[in-house]
């Protein structure tokens, strides 16, 4: 896996198990991510270690690189502990004006309308994408 190669599936929740709970031993990822053998998990482990996301330390433990979480959740904002899509920003943005311009819509005609119905098309598209993200972080 190259550096600039996307890390997705049981790689990228081994790696984002690793950013939560911090140096971690083989079967405590492979455990907590539930994968069905240590094997598996020590081949996650490899591909992100090779990669330079993750580093073991003299006692076996493995770290994720902190500095490498920009390039690893690309598309993602960290707030606090929470890693959320950065679309879900835009999808709730959407979902205010659209629910704005629905009700002056009722009172008006005209634009309004085509307004509605872009901001609608929009919140659709967003929320789709954002819960789609979303998922791929599930651990």
């Amino acid at each position: 896996m190259s550096g600039s190669q996307e890390v997705r599936g049981n790689t990228l929740k081994v790696y984002l198990y690793l950013l939560r709970h911090g140096p971690s031993e083989l079967r405590d990822v492979q455990r907590g991510v539930g994968l069905s053998s240590a094997s598996l998990a020590s081949y996650h482990l490899g591909k992100l270690s090779e990669a330079g996301f993750v580093i073991q330390d003299e006692h076996g433990r493995y770290s994720a690189v902190k500095e490498a979480s920009d390039r690893v959740l690309e598309g993602y904002s960290r707030m606090g502990p929470a890693i959320v899509p950065q679309l879900f920003f835009f999808a709730l943005l959407f979902t205010i004006l659209a629910t704005f311009f629905s009700f002056e819509a009722l009172y008006t005609s005209g634009f309004t309308v085509y307004l509605v119905a872009v901001c609608a098309a929009m919140v659709l598209v967003f929320w789709y994408e954002t819960v789609r993200l979303w998922r791929k972080l599930a651990v």
